[in-house]
């Protein structure tokens, strides 16, 4: 697969990632441990080298998991991860980090899970307001400076957080939600992380499926699944929303590729250092969206999909009002 590089100074990654957090978390019932192994093993041969998860996801079986599936690539992968939550001993959570020791202590939990002797890109997972983000970011200095990190990310973190954070210690990457209907860090973050060499790094870049086109009003979602709580995920939403889907499938059709295709090379086509992160439990749709790093899209191609997703008012907040209360964008 094509290679990335997550800003000037970022490590170089395949195009196209994997995000782990289904195999664990948020999407209906877990995996097995030996079907997720394999499942990972198998990006690996496919040419993917980028791999996404965090300690709040299980809490802390996704990063166990991902660790023992990539022991054998160890030199071949870059493992990111993530924390700012704090958990009790039954995975309770209890609040956010709000200190530098408590920073240290996550990145100690998440060293021994992922069974590595320094964390490749080490994320803040949410910007706690309470706390100064140069406190955070001088923590994770200080974990570089000791070998435990070796690249300070940020996430769903807003351009002022990002300068602020960066004048400590340099910012690698920046990870937020991104694609065809939500297009957010178009407003400041794309600009910013452009300014001063920062890889962004997209996470639900196929709209938690739904850009896939495979979703609609009569969907049904599995218990514990996070878009039963989601108001873009209404069926009345869905049903509302189906009209994007139905103009960019139209585009898809004519370049000879999957809707999901057309919406991760949309993506890739914005700046070379955009490298997103779909996740999926599929080996069909695994392929599938690996072959999207080869869709080239002319000027042409990018002004269509633009004025085709202008021409819809999507319907639903991504979040409920709590959770997209507590992101700095």
């Amino acid at each position: 697969m094509q290679q990335r590089f997550l800003g000037p100074g970022g490590p170089g990654v395949s195009a196209v990632g994997l995000g782990c957090m289904g195999f664990a978390h948020g999407y209906g019932q877990a995996s097995t441990r030996s079907g997720a192994v394999g499942f990972l093993r198998a990006a690996v041969d496919r040419g993917v080298t980028f791999f996404d998860t965090a300690e709040a996801y299980g809490p802390w079986t996704n990063e166990e998991l991902v660790g023992d599936a990539l022991a054998p690539c160890r030199g071949q992968v870059v493992i990111a991860t993530k924390f700012n939550r704090l958990f009790d001993n039954g995975g309770r959570r209890l609040g956010q980090i709000s200190q530098p020791s408590q920073v240290r202590a996550a990145a100690e939990g998440s060293l021994r899970r992922l069974g590595v002797e320094s964390i490749d890109l080490y994320y803040l997972h949410r910007v706690n307001p309470d706390v100064p983000i140069e406190d955070i970011a001088g923590a994770v200095a200080d974990l570089i400076a000791a070998g435990k990190v070796r690249c300070f990310g940020l996430s769903e973190a807003a351009a002022g957080t990002i300068r602020r954070a960066h004048a400590v210690q340099p910012v690698t990457a920046v990870q937020s939600e991104y694609s065809l209907w939500w297009r957010r860090p178009e407003q400041g973050v794309l600009a910013t992380c452009e300014e001063l060499g920062i890889g962004f790094v997209p996470y639900s870049p196929l709209g938690r499926g739904f850009l896939t086109g495979t979703i609609d009003a009569a969907t049904t979602f599995a218990p514990g699944d996070v878009r039963t709580t989601s108001p873009r995920f209404t069926p009345e939403a869905l049903r509302a929303n189906r009209g994007l889907i139905d103009l960019i499938a139209a585009i898809a059709d004519r370049k000879g590729v999957t809707v999901g295709q057309l919406a991760l090379a949309w993506l890739l086509a914005q700046r070379p250092w955009i490298v997103p992160i779909p996740g999926t439990r599929s080996l069909p749709r695994l392929d599938e969206n690996v072959a999207a790093a080869d869709v080239a899209l002319s000027g042409g191609d990018l002004a269509e999909i633009d004025a085709a997703v202008a021409s819809v008012n999507v319907q639903g907040a991504r979040y409920p009002d709590d959770l997209e209360a507590a992101t700095d964008l």
